[in-house]
């Protein structure tokens, strides 16, 4: 099983507790994908929807393909599809109208030879929750070098 992985939203780790991340296929066009495959991506802004059933990606960026022969491109920003079945949707939507929760797409990666997407099921950290998470991550660092200079001798 080969996982190639294309992007990651690194902020959604920083501004949101993460509570589980469910793994989900992208509905795309075939310039989409050699885009993507060109890493040409983008999950800054990107959030999940559940409309009727079905489970959408927005806002996310895949800037276009650029050909020579003028190919019709797609819209960089369009809403995209994404591929789950029934009982992970029902399973999100029971989850999604608890107070607070909301799908965050972790990163975009491609596992033989098919793009994914990593859906977080996520909720907003408060400034003072950042606040700890820089303090906590502060200290694993300054016990790590502590250990290091310790084992050198």
């Amino acid at each position: 099983m080969s996982i190639q992985p294309v992007c990651q939203n690194k902020k959604a780790y920083h501004d949101y507790h993460i509570f589980e991340t469910v793994e989900a296929g992208i509905q795309l066009t075939g310039p989409e994908v050699k885009s993507l495959r060109a890493g040409k991506v983008n999950l800054k802004d990107s959030y999940g929807r559940i409309k009727d059933e079905e489970v959408f990606l927005l806002n996310t960026h895949i800037s276009a393909y650029v050909r020579e022969d003028g190919f019709k491109q797609t819209e960089p920003d369009r809403t995209r599809k994404l591929l789950l079945h029934k009982k992970e949707i029902e399973r999100l939507i029971g989850k999604t109208r608890e107070k607070g929760y909301t799908l965050m797409p972790t990163k975009i990666y491609f596992k033989n030879g098919k793009a994914k997407v990593e859906l977080a099921l996520a909720k907003g950290k408060t400034f003072y929750d950042k606040r700890d998470s820089i303090k906590e991550r502060e200290v694993k660092r300054e016990i790590s070098k502590a250990f290091k200079r310790g084992h050198k001798g």
